[in-house]
């Protein structure tokens, strides 16, 4: 190939492990990118040497991210690089399986209109089901509800979705209406109410999209033959679903670049799966596979800490990330004597930093769990250091967020949730009793609520109402919103409906500055996108984005889970309440998971470009024990702390001693001592009995033995015995 001067320039800015996967085209392509070391980069690059060099149409590549946020960000970089408005799909794998069923969705007999639902549509439909069947948040929290509709989709009905997809609407609604147990009645109903609507969650977009694949072979080769290159973002995070999604696309080709680090597996208690990765060489022979160590993120200083940490673990690949930045601050470490001992130290030392002109939102503090933060947020307070939480309501799911899309929904869908939410914001007289005339005539006549409004306009119960308006306003745009740009038809409807004048009325500028941040947000979109952007197709996008698409809250410390935290990098890190019991977790009872809560702690400490300071309170746990340091704070060479003060040699050695004791008795992974309910199992003392049930954050079976009249919790650690 002769290097001309666009190539040479592209290839300049990248290392040599990063030119070596951008050049490896063809075949199977294991990239294991360590923490920081510019795999973005790399894949940006790569895309645009694919299109730039060898002439790859980019609608021909799929490149999947982890989250929406990422696959803007990368949508962006390969535009700059490329200057082609076509960037291919770059999306997650329920953003891509969404362009798979715009296209191909009647093949499972749904129409291109379907919905893609967030959280507050399920929790919307759950309102309704609970209202019919006379539910309430005794029998089940729509929390727990929404977590129960995943596992019966994903485990205990894997084939859920041969209904939704061959049984009519009457069918679905005699199993709703047939089924007596709280768990039933939500999940049928929940299926029902999807139907309905033609709406289809996060589990749902794979699911269909595999079912299509495997019941038409034409549509499945035409999506093989389409994508002629395969490459995948932080693959040690795919699950068993998504694994299978990719075996799929990939077989026609066979041109599969893969991405991800083992040691950030921190995701396996949703499904992730790290050895998709590890054994990835070993499932696609001739793979090729590039190392990319060199670090430009943090300092040595941070990263000799979280290399000394990792390298305790047994199941990885063993690697080291090198710094190619030069030596910073050293990382400090903290004992104090009570919880608001160490929260005090914290505030003390954001002070300093602040007087040393670091800015709050260069600050972030990460835990293992938010409980943790109740004694910072006391003395934040006191001290009044501006501080925001990440787990609050985020960006897409504040209300006037939520009523602005549902405008958006209704020209496009003129869906019953939409409707429920903005027939009567601004007020239009269209209260309950109103709402439920129509809820009688949708049900008689079998008609969605917009048509139930559209059908019996004319009647008197009406008089009075701006309802004629509405159906104006909704039939106007839904007449010509195709040729329009959404961005134009968002800021259009939400001023004619005069949604934003009632939000003037009500002095709510947070709010109506919440709007123009969605109007931004959605030219952006446009202009990254090119001219594929349909209202429907940015109506599915956005559906998709989860808490790690959220708004960037500026001159406040951040603080947040290092779950959430994934992805992200800081200036200043605080890892706080470094406790044996609190991280790692006290309901860690393998050593495998113990080795995930390590990777969770390298994780944690690798988001920090500048600083780092560890921390821990002493205290007591629940049952009254001492609480000692994690062990992941003695895992590393103390060499490579600076400790504010050194701590008690008997205080390091009682942990030890604690620590070996506990894991000398840690089994190596939980199915080594869970048995599955229904097992038959025989006690030393209480003889044989039947497995009932599996409490695994206590840590115990729960068995009904042959002899005694009630049931026994029985600790994982004690010796059962299969029968």
């Amino acid at each position: 190939m002769t290097e001309n001067y666009e190539y040479t320039n592209l290839m300049q800015k990248l290392n040599a492990a990063q030119q070596e996967a951008v050049r490896a085209t063809e075949g199977y392509v294991r990239v294991i990118a360590g923490a920081g070391s510019g795999k973005t980069r790399a894949l940006s690059h790569r895309f645009a040497f694919l299109v730039n060099e060898l002439g790859i149409l980019p609608g021909n590549i799929l490149c999947v991210t982890f989250t929406n946020k990422s696959a803007n960000e990368m949508r962006q970089r390969i535009h700059s690089l490329t200057g082609d408005n076509d960037t291919g799909y770059i999306n997650t794998f329920h953003g891509f399986c969404v362009s798979v069923l715009q296209e191909d969705s009647y093949a499972a007999g749904y129409p291109k209109s379907f919905l893609v639902l967030d959280n507050s549509d399920i929790d919307a439909m759950l309102q309704i089901i609970y209202e019919e069947r006379g539910l309430t948040l005794r029998d089940m929290t729509f929390s727990m509800a929404r977590d129960m509709i995943e596992i019966q989709k994903l485990f205990k009905r894997p084939e859920y979705y041969r209904d939704m997809i061959a049984l009519p609407l009457e069918a679905l609604k005699e199993k709703y209406d047939a089924a007596a147990r709280a768990e039933d009645i939500i999940f049928f109903g929940y299926l029902y109410q999807e139907k309905k609507c033609f709406g289809l969650d996060y589990n749902d977009l794979i699911k269909f999209t595999l079912h299509i694949f495997k019941e038409r072979e034409d549509i499945r080769l035409k999506w093989q033959q389409r994508l002629e290159y395969i490459m995948i973002d932080e693959f040690q995070d795919i699950d068993a679903l998504q694994y299978e999604l990719m075996e799929a696309l990939c077989a026609w080709h066979r041109n599969l670049f893969v991405v991800g680090d083992p040691d950030q597996t921190i995701y396996t208690w949703r499904g992730a799966d790290g050895r998709f990765l590890m054994d990835f060489a070993a499932k696609f022979p001739g793979t090729q596979t590039v190392m990319m160590m060199e670090n430009y993120r943090s300092t040595p200083e941070i990263l000799a800490v979280a290399n000394s940490l990792i390298e305790k673990n047994k199941y990885r690949i063993r690697k080291e990330l090198l710094p190619r930045r030069t030596g910073g601050a050293p990382v400090v470490c903290h004992f104090a004597d009570t919880q608001e001992g160490e929260a005090k130290w914290i505030c003390e030392e954001i002070r300093r930093l602040q007087a040393e002109g670091v800015d709050y939102a260069d600050i972030t503090l990460l835990y293992r769990a938010h409980y943790v933060t109740r004694a910072i947020e006391q003395v934040f307070l006191e001290e009044k250091i501006p501080y925001t939480i990440y787990s609050g309501v985020q960006f897409f799911d504040r209300m006037e967020i939520k009523d602005a899309l549902s405008y958006l929904r209704m020209i496009a869908y003129k869906d019953d949730l939409s409707f429920r939410r903005i027939v009567n914001a601004p007020k239009r007289n269209m209260g309950k009793r109103r709402l439920a005339f129509l809820e009688e005539y949708a049900t008689q006549h079998g008609v969605t609520l917009y048509q139930a409004l559209t059908e019996t306009l004319d009647d008197s119960i009406f008089k009075g109402t701006k309802a004629g308006q509405f159906v104006s306003l909704i039939e106007h745009y839904a007449a010509g919103y195709e040729d329009r740009p959404v961005s134009e038809i968002l800021s259009a409807i939400l001023n004619e409906s005069g949604y934003e004048k009632m939000l003037r009325t009500e002095g709510s500028q947070e709010r109506l500055d919440n709007v123009a941040e969605l109007k931004q947000s959605v030219y952006e979109y446009e202009t990254t996108c090119g001219e594929e952007v349909s209202l429907p197709h940015y109506l599915a996008h956005v559906a998709l984005f989860t808490n790690a698409d959220g708004a960037e809250a500026k001159g406040k410390v951040k603080l947040m889970t290092v779950h959430a935290a994934k992805g992200l990098e800081f200036s200043t890190v605080f890892l706080c309440g470094m406790n044996e019991g609190i991280f790692p977790s006290r309901k860690v009872r393998t050593k495998e998971a113990m080795e995930e809560e390590r990777r969770l702690a390298f994780v944690a400490m690798t988001r920090a470009r500048n600083r780092l300071y560890l921390s821990r309170g002493a205290g007591r746990n629940f049952d009254g024990s001492p609480q000692y340091p994690s062990r992941f704070i003695l895992d590393i060479d103390p060499h490579l702390f600076h400790y504010t003060k050194e701590p008690r040699a008997e205080l390091i050695k009682e942990a030890r001693e604690y620590i070996g004791y506990s894991q000398k008795y840690m089994p190596e992974k939980e199915s080594d001592v869970t048995f599955s309910i229904g097992q038959r199992v025989r006690h030393a003392v209480f003889g044989d009995g039947t497995v009932t049930d599996v409490d695994r954050d206590k840590g115990a079976h729960v068995v009904q033995f042959d002899n005694i009249k009630t049931p026994r919790s029985i600790s994982f650690r004690a010796k059962l015995e299969k029968i």
